[in-house]
């Protein structure tokens, strides 16, 4: 079988199997090209998923044999991880399975809202766009709202990985996901910089733990790849103000389709999706689903 130009990828986990399963069924829904999609999830978690995506065009694999794919990588180490950062560590090895030459980096509460093809995610000459930009939309808005904190992490972030790879000028945003991902990215990161220095990207992503920012200042730095720069693929609400900024405009999912591929909520205004069922104590589940009936986060 012949290498795909870009697949889809979603690193998950049991409690996401729903919103994987809904991210799934957008995907059968809305991918015209039938490009190849992936999840993987750690190896107990396997039967899980096939029971709630058996029915889609998914292809579950094992996060253990993304990680043994790296000899210098321990997966007892990475057992003993923060998801957040043992999530970024797997993501950010998947290429090693050389399934395509780019992949999609989707999270599980991701939905696709309108139909897609490669050429949105990869150009004529099958070189990946790459999300690039000074997050002026999100920070315009923080300013403006009093969230200063939002622009002061921004910018720590942004010279934390300046510093690293020795680049002066100015600070980019290298998201927010879905993310293009390109191996030939990833392969340069990891015999330019990580192998001289000794490490690996488990070494990387605890020093360090922004994946994106690896990708993209390694992009920047080693250029393995010609730069072809786009905007934000999916509408991504990381703030409860943003949510309802848009709910009063009236801007739904209609709307969005006319910008965006997709759109992203976070995980823990949809704790009703949790599996096996909602999180938290009896009176935040009440105070969560009372703010959704009055249509607030």
């Amino acid at each position: 079988m012949s290498k795909s130009a870009i697949v889809l990828y979603c690193k998950s986990y049991r409690g996401d199997v729903k919103r994987t399963q809904r991210l799934a069924a957008s995907i059968d829904q809305y991918n015209q090209e039938h490009i190849p999609f992936y999840v993987s999830v750690p190896k107990s978690d396997i039967q899980l998923f096939q029971d709630f995506l058996g029915g889609s065009s998914a292809n579950i694999i094992e996060d253990e044999s993304i990680i043994e794919k790296n000899p210098q990588i321990s997966q007892k180490k990475i057992n003993l991880l923060h998801g957040n950062l043992s999530q970024q560590i797997v993501k950010s090895e998947f290429w090693r399975l050389g399934l395509s030459d780019a992949y999609l980096c989707l999270d599980s509460d991701s939905i696709f809202i309108r139909p897609f093809t490669n050429s949105y995610f990869v150009s004529d000459e099958n070189i990946p766009y790459t999300v690039i930009d000074e997050a002026r939309e999100i920070l315009d808005v923080a300013l403006s709202i009093g969230k200063t904190s939002v622009l002061d992490n921004f910018y720590r972030e942004s010279l934390q990985f300046q510093k690293i790879f020795d680049r002066r000028g100015r600070s980019y945003s290298f998201g927010p996901n879905p993310l293009i991902w390109s191996n030939l990215v990833w392969d340069s990161l990891e015999k330019e910089y990580l192998m001289p220095n000794k490490i690996s990207i488990y070494d990387a992503i605890l020093a360090a733990p922004i994946d994106n920012n690896w990708y993209g200042e390694a992009l920047l730095k080693y250029k393995a790849i010609p730069l072809l720069p786009c905007q934000p693929l999916f509408k991504v609400y990381h703030y409860a103000w943003q949510m309802d900024r848009d709910l009063r405009a009236k801007i739904g999912l209609p709307e969005l389709a006319k910008l965006y591929g997709g759109v992203i909520y976070q995980s823990a205004w949809e704790r009703e999706m949790d599996w096996p069922s909602e999180q938290g104590n009896w009176s935040s589940r009440i105070a969560r689903r009372l703010r959704r009936r009055l249509g607030r986060i």
